[in-house]
């Protein structure tokens, strides 16, 4: 079999930080996707990879440098804390050293059954898996940092949600798997030996340079936090909803990950909400910068014996981050929102401009996507406002922020085709519409890949003009509107 290249730096943990497991077999592998320019970018070679690919990335067959561990971590859920959970249906391989330098993950998930699965099959289903396939690489094109798909391969089972379905396994790449739940893992626990070494880990992974700081428990988390704001913000500017942001899903490397019951707005609504299991709306779009703020603060929890010994200065050290939160994430949310509507300085009042959009967007529940697009030609003065005010029901609820937004554009040095090109560049004419990846997943479970393929490759150039797909830009109609999103665990 192959050699892929493989280090593991987190089995050489002590055990109680992993356990190791081989894949389970599957039936009759066949491979449905593989992204040839992550593989690149790995350092592999995609050729020599694809006549072992069905085998290698279901896990009937390891690399030889493959050691496959299952990750322990804990994780608030909901807001109720479990403490043990891990990874009961996902596999790391190892980790590989790219072209570019930087250490990545690569997980297998849906490989069976592991000592964390409770109870559990181990398995994933042929939908959430394509999902997580297009949609990561979809926000990946989107410049938000994200977990990334390698592969997604077919796997012959029949495994049992709500319904029977096909199985598959994805084939997943991240900088880290290191949760906020990791933390939590050994806090709970009481294992300041433990912590302390997932610390200096997670130090050497992301945040080298902070290992010398005086107090390197506190600067962490700090980074982490920066991190976080500016992924929230940049999820918000597209209109992301996640879902599932518990702590077992929050990555410190400022990664989106997950991609369980994620979804994205059609008509804006600051209180929607998609996931069949958010059933009070926790998650809910608006919702996301305080939930956030909340997981940090479980992290600050779990580092507070590495922040200081005397516990009061330890909390205070750490509200202290954890009140700084709001102004860095609304920073990162302004600046994202100013970019969108063709700002390139700042004024005292933008913020007050942008609420005014917003909230004639949420009167007519206007779409997200369309309208800051249509916003984008409309800064160009060679078209005019009319496709924009089409995307609202009722237009002159538009017509006075039109008028104080070329006011405002009127004091900002760009052309207008200087600026209507920057907008094109921040504002996506395609995003994973809930309708079309619903398509593309029941077409997927018949046997036909074409609608998911052509999904993907558009979806590579979300800013870019694509005539023979224009209807994948379009918003879905009354009947096609996809209300509530499944997890698939």
């Amino acid at each position: 079999m192959i050699r892929l290249g493989f280090d593991n730096s987190y089995r050489r943990l002590p055990e109680r930080f992993h356990a190791a497991q081989v894949p389970a077999r599957v039936d009759a592998p066949r491979l449905l996707a593989f992204n040839r320019p992550l593989a690149e970018d790995l350092g592999l070679d995609p050729q020599a990879l694809l006549p072992v690919a069905a085998d290698l990335f279901s896990g009937n067959a390891l690399a030889t440098d493959a050691e496959p561990i299952a990750l322990a971590y804990a994780g608030h859920q909901f807001g109720h804390f479990v403490p043990s959970l891990g990874d009961g249906r996902a596999l790391l391989l190892g980790e590989i050293v790219g072209r570019d330098g930087r250490r990545r993950d690569v997980q297998l998930k849906g490989s069976g059954p592991t000592p964390f699965s409770r109870r559990g099959d181990g398995r994933a289903a042929l939908g959430p898996v394509l999902r997580e396939y297009l949609v990561s690489e979809a926000m990946h094109a989107l410049g938000i940092p994200t977990t990334r798909s390698l592969a997604a391969v077919a796997t012959g089972l029949v495994v049992h949600r709500e319904t029977p379905q096909p199985g598959a396994v994805l084939t997943r790449v991240a900088s880290s798997h290191l949760r906020v739940g990791t933390f939590q893992y050994f806090a709970a626990r009481s294992d300041v030996e433990g912590l302390s070494l997932l610390l200096d880990h997670a130090l050497r992974r992301h945040d080298p340079e902070l290992a010398s700081d005086e107090r390197p428990a506190l600067a962490f988390l700090g980074a982490v936090a920066a991190r976080q704001a500016a992924l929230v913000a940049r999820w918000l500017c597209v209109g992301f909803v996640h879902g599932v942001m518990n702590t077992d899903n929050t990555a410190i490397s400022g990664e989106t990950l997950d991609y369980g019951p994620c979804a994205f707005l059609d008509g804006y609504h600051p209180a929607r909400k998609f996931s069949s299991i958010d059933h009070g709306g926790r998650y809910a779009f608006a919702n996301q910068p305080s939930i956030a703020r909340w997981n940090l603060a479980r992290l600050a929890e779990a580092l507070l014996p590495l922040i200081d010994a005397e516990v009061d200065r330890a909390i205070a050290a750490a509200v202290e981050v954890l009140e700084g939160f709001p102004a860095v994430f609304e920073r990162a949310w302004q600046g994202g929102l100013r970019a969108k509507v063709g700002l390139a300085t700042e004024e005292e009042g933008d913020a007050g401009l942008v609420a005014g959009l917003l909230a004639a967007m949420q009167a007519c529940e206007a779409d997200w996507t369309l309208v800051f697009r249509r916003l984008a030609d409309a800064a160009d003065e060679s078209r005019d406002d009319t496709a924009l005010r089409e995307t609202f029901a009722r237009p002159d609820e538009i017509d006075a922020w039109l008028a104080a937004w070329r006011a405002r554009l009127a004091r900002d040095a760009r052309t207008p085709r200087e600026r209507a090109a920057a907008m094109r560049r921040v504002n996506p004419l395609f995003v994973p519409r809930n309708h079309r990846v619903e398509q593309a997943l029941r077409a997927a479970a018949s046997g036909d890949l074409r609608p998911f393929e052509t999904l993907c490759e558009v979806l590579r150039r979300p800013f870019d003009e694509q005539p023979a797909h224009a209807a994948l830009a379009e918003p879905p109609r009354p009947e096609e509107v996809v209300s509530e999103t499944f997890c698939g665990t």
